[in-house]
C-alpha cells in the first residue's frame, strides 16, 4: 500500500511538473470532447451540488459555456449552501423531483441507493473508461451494493488536514515541538501563560477545538492518541462506537479537563464553530491547530503574518499517546455522484459523457485552472501565469465542490511554484503515515438516522461538562448507558449487521 501510494504522488507530482493539457486540446490523441462534432440541438442538463463560502457561479459561466461548446449540451447548476443541502435533497425526494446529476451525501445515498432513485453505472463502465481510469477502485465500490455502482465517489483526500504550530513562539520560549500528549499539554501550558507574544496580556492559548453535530472537530490527534476511535473502532471482529469506550474516553476527559483548568485550552471551545479555531490561530489568539495544507499557504499563514509579521507555523507530527498510539484527521470519502434513474436514456448518456469528460485531460485542466485567455495564459518562456479573473470566476469550483479525480493536487495550479506543490504532498506523505480510518465509513444504521443526532447531542453535552470540570468522570459511564438504552444499542447492531455484510 505505501509503495503505491508513492508511486501515486510521483506521478501526480510529475503531471504537475510537465503542466496540465490546455484549453485548446493538448490531451492524448483521439480524447476529443465527446459532443465536438454533434450538430443536433444542445441537451440540456440540470446539475446540483454544494456551496460555501461566496457561493457558486452565475449562469453565464466561461466554464459552463466552455462545457456547453465542447460537449454540445446546455447545462444548469444549481448550487446549494452546504448547511441546508441535506434538507435540500429530502425536499426533492418528498416531490420526486431530482434534477439530472447530482451529488448526495453518505447517509442519503445509503438511504436512496435500493429504491430505483439513481441509474446502475456498471454496465457503463467499459464506455466511460475515465471513471475506473482516474477513480479509485476501493471508493468505487464502497457503498454500492456489489455487482453495482449507484454513485461515483466524491474523491477527498483522507488525511488532508494536518496540525501546525507557532515556530516562533517555540523559539521564544526555548521549548521544542512536542513529540508525546503530555509534551504538547505542557507546550500548550507555556503557550497560555508566558506571553508568547510579548504583549504584555494574558490573552493566548494552546489550542482549541470544536464541537460540530455531536462530534469533538479538531482534536482528531489527540482523540486518537488515547485509543478512541474514528466514531468506530473494530475489537475481536466488532465494530464499536466512540460513546461506549468509556476505558478510553475517562483518561482522555481528565486530559482535557487539566487542559480546561490551566488555560491550555481554548476557553470558549464547547460553543466554536468549526472554523473559530483555525480563525483564532490566524488572530494570534491560539499556537496549534488544524489546517488545510493548501490554505496553509495560501490563506492561513498570509493572514497570521498581517497580524504578526514574525510568525512561524510549521507541521506538528501527531503526538504518540501514553501507549505510542498516533491519529491524524482522516475524512471518509462517503459522498456520491450520481444520475437521475427516471431521466430519459439519451440524457443519461450525456450526463455520463459529461462526467467522464470531467476527469478527461482536456476536461480535468478546464476546472482544475479555468479557460485558457481568460484565467490564465502561457508565457513566451513556456510556463503559465495566472490572470485575474480566476480569482474573480473561481473556475476551480466544479472540481473543489463536485467532481474531481483521485488526486491529491486536485488545488495545486499549472502556474504554481513546484516547491509549493512540493510542500503540500509533503503535509499529505507525512499525515498518510498516521492514517486513522473509521471501519464504519459508508455503512448506514436505520435508527442512527431517526435518533442518532438527538443521542449524539445529549452525549457530547455530558462530555462537554466533565472536561470543565462540572461533573464527576463516573459521568462518563451513565452517558455511555443511557446512549446504549435509549437507542444506541439498536444502532451497534444495525451497523454491526451492515460490517458483516461487506465480509461476505
Amino acid at each position: 500500500m505505501k509503495k503505491w501510494w508513492v508511486m501515486l504522488l510521483s506521478a501526480f507530482w510529475l503531471a504537475g511538473l510537465l503542466g496540465c493539457s490546455s484549453a485548446a486540446g493538448n490531451g492524448p490523441a483521439g480524447e476529443a470532447a465527446p459532443g465536438s462534432g454533434e450538430t443536433g440541438a444542445p441537451v440540456e442538463l440540470n446539475m446540483m451540488t454544494f456551496s460555501f463560502a461566496g457561493g457558486g457561479w452565475p449562469e453565464d459561466h466561461a466554464v459552463v459555456r466552455e462545457l456547453n461548446k465542447r460537449l454540445n449540451i446546455k447545462l444548469n447548476i444549481e448550487w446549494i449552501p452546504m448547511d441546508v443541502y441535506g434538507q435540500k435533497l429530502n425536499v426533492l425526494a418528498a416531490s420526486n423531483d431530482f434534477p439530472d446529476v447530482f451529488l448526495v451525501e453518505g447517509p442519503e445515498f445509503n438511504k436512496w441507493k435500493d429504491k430505483g432513485v439513481f441509474m446502475d453505472i456498471e454496465p457503463e463502465l467499459a464506455k466511460y473508461p475515465n471513471f475506473t481510469k482516474y477513480l479509485s477502485r476501493e471508493y468505487l465500490e464502497l457503498m454500492n451494493p456489489k455487482g453495482k455502482i449507484y454513485g461515483l465517489p466524491f474523491y477527498i483526500t483522507d488525511t488532508r488536514d494536518s496540525l501546525i504550530i507557532r515556530k516562533d513562539w517555540l523559539d521564544k520560549l526555548g521549548l521544542k515541538a512536542p513529540t508525546t500528549v503530555d509534551e504538547f499539554l505542557e507546550v500548550a501550558k507555556a503557550f497560555a501563560r508566558e506571553d508568547p507574544d510579548g504583549n504584555g496580556k494574558d490573552d493566548t492559548y494552546g489550542f482549541s477545538f470544536s464541537i460540530v453535530n455531536g462530534k469533538l472537530t479538531n482534536l482528531d490527534a489527540i482523540i486518537g492518541a488515547f485509543g478512541l476511535g474514528n466514531e468506530w473502532t473494530e475489537q475481536d471482529g466488532q465494530l464499536i462506537p466512540l460513546q461506549v469506550q468509556t476505558e478510553e474516553l475517562k483518561p482522555f476527559l481528565a486530559y482535557l479537563r487539566e487542559a480546561y483548568l490551566s488555560g491550555a485550552l481554548d476557553p470558549e471551545f464547547a460553543t466554536n464553530k468549526v472554523k473559530d479555531p483555525l480563525s483564532k490561530l490566524e488572530a494570534g489568539k491560539v499556537g496549534i491547530a488544524t489546517v488545510v495544507p493548501n490554505e496553509f499557504y495560501t490563506s492561513t499563514l498570509p493572514a497570521l503574518k498581517k497580524n504578526a509579521p514574525g510568525a512561524e507555523l510549521v507541521q506538528l507530527i501527531p503526538p504518540k499517546g501514553r501507549g505510542g498510539l498516533q491519529a491524524t484527521h482522516t475524512i471518509g470519502n462517503t459522498s456520491k455522484i450520481v444520475i437521475n434513474a427516471h431521466i430519459d436514456p439519451a440524457k443519461q448518456q450525456k450526463a455520463l459523457e459529461l462526467l467522464n469528460y470531467l476527469l478527461s485531460d482536456d476536461g480535468y485542466d478546464l476546472i482544475k485552472n479555468g479557460v485558457e485567455g481568460v484565467h490564465y495564459q502561457r508565457t513566451a518562456e513556456g510556463t503559465f501565469e495566472k490572470l485575474e479573473a480566476f480569482d474573480k470566476d473561481r473556475p476551480q469550483l466544479l472540481s473543489v465542490w463536485f467532481f474531481r479525480r483521485y488526486d491529491p493536487e486536485v488545488q495545486i495550479r499549472k502556474w504554481d511554484d513546484p516547491q509549493y506543490a512540493k510542500n503540500v504532498l509533503k503535509f499529505y506523505e507525512t499525515n498518510a503515515k498516521h492514517r486513522w480510518k473509521n471501519p464504519a465509513e459508508g455503512l448506514s444504521s436505520e435508527t442512527f438516522d431517526q435518533k442518532g443526532l438527538r443521542l449524539l447531542g445529549r452525549w457530547v453535552d455530558t462530555m462537554t461538562k466533565v472536561a470543565m470540570g462540572q461533573l464527576p468522570l463516573s459521568a462518563v459511564d451513565e452517558a455511555a448507558a443511557a446512549w446504549k438504552r435509549d437507542g444506541g444499542d439498536q444502532i451497534i447492531r444495525e451497523i454491526n449487521e451492515e460490517y458483516r455484510k461487506t465480509k461476505e
